[in-house]
């Protein structure tokens, strides 16, 4: 193994990745509908604003609750 090589986790350390999730399309859709709403109707920015609000507070909901399932260190 050289110096240039990148660390690898041991052998039986588990990568935590996250699982599958639709709020970050959600996410970027009331985004959006917000900035065309700011041109066309406000409605749609309304509608785009409560949207990303409630996505962006249930994605960080969801976060955490993944990190507290999360086995600890042993460092």
């Amino acid at each position: 193994m050289s110096s240039l090589d990148p660390e690898v986790p041991p052998a039986g350390e588990e990568i935590h990745l996250p699982g599958p999730s639709i709020l970050p399309i959600l996410t970027a859709v009331g985004i959006t509908l917000a900035l065309i709403g700011i041109t066309t109707f406000i409605e749609f920015t309304v509608v785009g604003v409560i949207l990303t609000v409630v996505c962006v507070v249930r994605w960080v909901k969801d976060t955490r609750r993944e990190v507290d399932e999360l086995p600890l260190d042993e460092h």
